[in-house]
Order: C-alpha cells, then sequence, then structure tokens
C-alpha cells in the first residue's frame, strides 16, 4: 500500500515539479488537490469504516477459540405457600433469598468452524485493506485527470484569447485601410463577422473552463466559487515514449500488482473457507462447561438467619460437564447453508474475473490512446508548423492587399485550429502514457 501512494506521489511531484512548495495564491497545486480528494472522499471514508468492521470480526472470531465467563447474582422475596430451601418443608411465610453463580465454557470441536473463521476473517481484512489502497488510486487518478482537464481548458482560453487579439488588430487596421479608401467596406465587414465569432469562442472557453473547474471542485468536496483556481504544471512531452511495451506485458504486470486484482483474488478464497464453515455444520461439536452456585436464604432450621458468608459458604456447589452435540437433521438447514456459501464463491470467482477483464480493457484504451495521442500529437506539431508560416505569407500578402480578408481569415482559422488540436493531443498523450507508467509500476516523472 505504501508503495503503490508513493508511486502516485511521484506521479505528481513529476507532473508539478515544486507540487509540495506552499502556494502564497490561493490557488491549489496538484498536490494539494490529491491530499484534499483523499480527504473529503466519502467513499474512501466508506472503505476505511468496512476495514474497522472487518477487524471487529476477527477480534470477534478469535475470541471464540476462548473460554466464556459469566457471573450473575439475584435477590428476591416469596410469599404464600412453598418449599422452605432450609428445611425442605412446605410452609406459609415470606422467604428472602440471594443467589450467585459463575459459569465458563469452552469449546473443544466445533468441526473446524471456529479456524476456520478466524481465516475467513484475515482475509476479509486484507481485502478491506486493499479495497482502501484501490479506492485512494481511483480517487488520485481522477483527481489528476479532473486537474489536467483545467490545465487543458486554460489553454484553450488562452489560444481563444490569442486569436481573438489577431482578429482585433487586423479589423483596426483595415478599418483605417477603408477610410482611407486603400480597402473596400466588404473587408471590414468580415473582419468584424471574424472578430465575433472570436469573441463567442473565448466566451465558450470560458464556460468550458468554468465547468472543469466545478467538476475539479466538485470532486475535491470544496463550495465552488469563482476565485477557485490552481497552478498549471510544466506539461512537456520531451522523453514520453509508448516504447516497445504490448497490451500483454502491461497487463501481466498490472495483474500481479494492483490492489484490486489482489482483492479479488483473496474474496474467492475467503469464499471458499466460508464453504468450510458452513460444511462444518455437519460435524458434531464437542464442549466442556463448569458451573458454580451458592445463596442465602433468611431462614433457617432454629428460626435465627445464619450469618450470610457461612451461608454462602455452606451452600456452595460446583458442576463440571462435557457436552457432544450430534446433528442428525437440522431441518435442511446446514444443506442450505453449505448451498449459499458455494454460491457466493462462484460469484466472488465472476467478481474476480470481472475485475480481471475491467483492468485488460482499462490498460487496452489507455494504451490505443496513448498511440492515437502519440500520433495525433506528432502530426499536428508539423501540421502547426507549416500553416504558422502559411498564416505569416497570408498576413504579409493581407497587409499589402494581395488576398482578401476571406482568404486571410481562413489561414488563420486554420492555424489556430491546428493549434487546439495540438493542445488537446498533448494531454491527452501525457495522461495517456502515465495511465500506461502507473500500471507498469513505473516511477512516474517527467
Amino acid at each position: 500500500m505504501k508503495k503503490q501512494f508513493l508511486l502516485l506521489m511521484l506521479f505528481i511531484s513529476g507532473l508539478l515539479p515544486g507540487a509540495f512548495a506552499q502556494d502564497n495564491t490561493g490557488k491549489l497545486t496538484l498536490e494539494e488537490s490529491v491530499e484534499i480528494a483523499l480527504e473529503n472522499n466519502l467513499n474512501l471514508k466508506r472503505s476505511e469504516l468496512n476495514l474497522i468492521g472487518s477487524e471487529a470480526s476477527l477480534l470477534e472470531s478469535k475470541g471464540q477459540m476462548l473460554p466464556s465467563f459469566s457471573l450473575g447474582a439475584s435477590s428476591g422475596f416469596r410469599w404464600g405457600r412453598s418449599i422452605n430451601p432450609v428445611t425442605n418443608d412446605f410452609e406459609s411465610r415470606r422467604i428472602g433469598n440471594v443467589n450467585i453463580s459463575g459459569s465458563s465454557s469452552v469449546p473443544i470441536y466445533s468441526g473446524g468452524r471456529v479456524r476456520n473463521s478466524i481465516q475467513q476473517s484475515k482475509l476479509n481484512v486484507e481485502v478491506n485493506r486493499l479495497n482502501v489502497e484501490t479506492s485512494k488510486n481511483d480517487i488520485t487518478l481522477n483527481t489528476i485527470n479532473l486537474f489536467i482537464n483545467v490545465a487543458f481548458s486554460m489553454e484553450q482560453l488562452n489560444i481563444a484569447k490569442s486569436q481573438l487579439k489577431t482578429s482585433i488588430d487586423q479589423l483596426k487596421r483595415t478599418t483605417s485601410l477603408v477610410k482611407a479608401g486603400a480597402l473596400p467596406k466588404a473587408d471590414q465587414l468580415d473582419l468584424e463577422a471574424q472578430k465575433a465569432t472570436n469573441e463567442l469562442e473565448v466566451i465558450n472557453s470560458e464556460n468550458n473552463l468554468r465547468i472543469a473547474k466545478l467538476n475539479l471542485s466538485q470532486a475535491l468536496q470544496l463550495p465552488f466559487n469563482d476565485s477557485f483556481g490552481i497552478i498549471i504544471p510544466e506539461v512537456g512531452v520531451e522523453g514520453l515514449e509508448i516504447g516497445t511495451v504490448g497490451v500483454g506485458e502491461v497487463y501481466g504486470i498490472a495483474e500481479t500488482r494492483l490492489p484490486q486484482i489482489k482483492a479479488a483474488e483473496l474474496a474467492v478464497k475467503s469464499a471458499e473457507y466460508g464453504v468450510k464453515i458452513a460444511k462444518g455444520g455437519y460435524a458434531p461439536s464437542l464442549s466442556l462447561s463448569a458451573n458454580v452456585f451458592s445463596n442465602y436464604v433468611d431462614q433457617s432450621t432454629f428460626m435465627t438467619p445464619d450469618p450470610l458468608i457461612q451461608q454462602f459458604e455452606n451452600n456452595l456447589s460446583q458442576s463440571a460437564n462435557i457436552g457432544l452435540n450430534i446433528p442428525v437433521f437440522s431441518n435442511f438447514r446446514t444443506k442450505a447453508s453449505v448451498q449459499r456459501a458455494r454460491v457466493q464463491k462462484r460469484l466472488s470467482e465472476i467478481q474476480e474475473i470481472e475485475a480481471k477483464n475491467l483492468l485488460r480493457q482499462d490498460i487496452e484504451t489507455a494504451y490505443t490512446s496513448a498511440y492515437a495521442a502519440e500520433q495525433s500529437y506528432r502530426s499536428s506539431l508539423v501540421r502547426v508548423e507549416a500553416l504558422g508560416e502559411s498564416f505569416r505569407m497570408a498576413q504579409q500578402r493581407f497587409e499589402v492587399g494581395a488576398i482578401n480578408a476571406v482568404d486571410f481569415q481562413v489561414a488563420q482559422n486554420n492555424l489556430f485550429n491546428a493549434e487546439a488540436d495540438l493542445v488537446t493531443a498533448k494531454y491527452q498523450f501525457v495522461f495517456s502514457v502515465k495511465v500506461l507508467d502507473f500500471y507498469l509500476g513505473n516511477p512516474l516523472t517527467l
């Protein structure tokens, strides 16, 4: 568990160097976001409480091997005709008594049910401990994903604002040229329409950023307000690569180290002990018990009460018993218990298969996404470089009147769309590769 959590913290420190430094702006770092998510997540708290409950069940199971001991006392009066416990005669009088007792019992043999219950409880404790670890991993990865979505939305907003600024600058210049009669009015109208389109794109980007922040704040269980923000990590792709590792190898490594797979496997073993416990109902049971009893009665043969301690000593009695119980017919209760235990074992086996299938599907998705994002990122780099040069030339030609505003807008839109696609591919590539690194257990640093 500590090893898994350390890897995730390395991931955090890799995405954001200096994330462990205190932020003076009030904005959240990635490390702070993960800490808050782990502290506030209710599913994690529920998993931790389940672990405490399973530990209590283990304590209870171990206690079944120890002798039980209890003490009791009672006092009362009788009126009317009854037997005098001192003289054993029927008398009509008030008789007072004080009774004290102690009893103890210990199981000698119970068909292995106690021993198997202890083993099952130990496995259940480990399963719940692994479930806590799984919850922490899921919460951490989800928080990182939401955090990156906010950073991505912020970069998209910056691109939209840059595009709007370019449109405004060109509109100012074109307006001056139209007034001077150097350009037709249509060019100014085209750029005004382009400016309005860019303003809408800025508004949409701002809304997308707000939604991304809202999703992150809700995952952190924090009240959302306009001041909520993050520190954008310096995410780069230098050195990132999928490598030669295939899906099968990634799955083979992840299967041996991820807590959800270990928990599913242990749940099957726990269910096997459940079957043994149920079958123990067919076996005879042997137990040993002992009792101690004494009492005081406010009557005596000579009509004078004996001293309290003396009566307790005189009336002291002890008993010891060995009990053997042989089940012959239990109205099919034992048979039904065995059948239910076998069904539970089969359900656990199905859950193990589901956990492994889900892990394989997640790895396949992450691997495919990483491969596609890498190809998209490499292509986008070339595309942005080419369209950047094309836009620079279009801008020069537009300024000298060689092309009209429509052609200029096409070149501008092509460039900014390519830049937006590049940002999308970059973040998808980074996160997908980091997810694969997490499955492989590699140090998660940039």
